[in-house]
């Protein structure tokens, strides 16, 4: 029944609609992923490692998150917040 499932030729046809589904820019993305994805279920299956692995990037903070963040702080340390005082508020006329 899958004697002729991956003779070139479908593997070359296979490979032509996936190109056309998903474009020349995505394909380097969906061979990474399928890549991680099989090593990863190597390495469960093998038992190699038994915590699985979470690949998170720190990306450095903007320098405008760190200029209004100084602002913040310098705001907060120079100007304290002023409490409203019967004499502030104006009086109401009846």
């Amino acid at each position: 029944m899958f004697e002729g499932l991956f003779q070139p030729m479908h593997l070359i046809i296979i490979l032509v609609i996936v190109l056309i589904i998903f474009g020349p820019g995505k394909l380097p993305e969906i061979g990474k992923g399928l890549g991680k994805s099989i090593r990863d279920f190597k390495k469960a299956m093998s038992g190699e490692n038994d915590k699985p692995t979470t690949d998170i990037k720190k990306e450095p903070a903007s320098q405008d998150t760190i200029e209004m963040k100084k602002e913040t702080i310098q705001q907060e340390t120079v100007e304290p917040k002023k409490e409203a005082t019967p004499q502030d508020t104006p009086e109401k006329k009846a």
